[in-house]
């Protein structure tokens, strides 16, 4: 195993849940391998309680997750990332800041698991989806190994 994981920040808009489940799916499933963070263009300021109770039913400790921008990822003393990992649209769209390093940059187009209306169980499964959707993803992302072994 490298003794530098690759380190991913999960990019959306409002850092309240696709980002969220990246970066905690991406925790677990890297192994060590993964050092993962998250933020938003326009932080919505709290984790969408959804988040907390899909990530709580799959045996997560969720305190200390926040709501956070990517102004914390910029500028001097910021840490630097192998990827930047894009999991909406919108965000896509954006125009990014410059990220210190020059990473990679890669575009998941996720569903939003908080945009979804419906009846409870209609939306605890959108966010069951998506938390999948991103699994698989992250999975594989978990099998490419860090430049320096490669």
């Amino acid at each position: 195993m490298s003794s530098h994981p690759k380190s991913v920040l999960f990019l959306c808009t409002g850092n309240s849940a696709r980002s969220i489940l990246a970066e905690c799916l991406a925790d677990r499933l890297g192994e060590g391998r993964i050092r993962a963070a998250s933020a938003g263009s326009h932080p919505k300021g709290e984790v969408h309680p959804l988040t907390l109770e899909t990530l709580r039913g799959y045996g997560y400790d969720t305190t200390g997750l926040r709501s956070k921008s990517w102004d914390e990822f910029t500028g001097a003393g910021a840490p630097r990332f192998d990827v930047i990992v894009t999991v909406c649209d919108q965000a896509a769209g954006e125009a990014c800041p410059i990220w210190p390093g020059h990473p990679g940059q890669v575009h998941w187009s996720i569903e939003d698991p908080a945009a979804v209306e419906g009846t409870s169980a209609e939306r605890r499964s959108a966010f069951e989806r998506v938390y999948r959707e991103l699994e698989r993803r992250i999975a594989g992302l978990a099998r490419v190994p860090p430049r320096d072994e490669r």
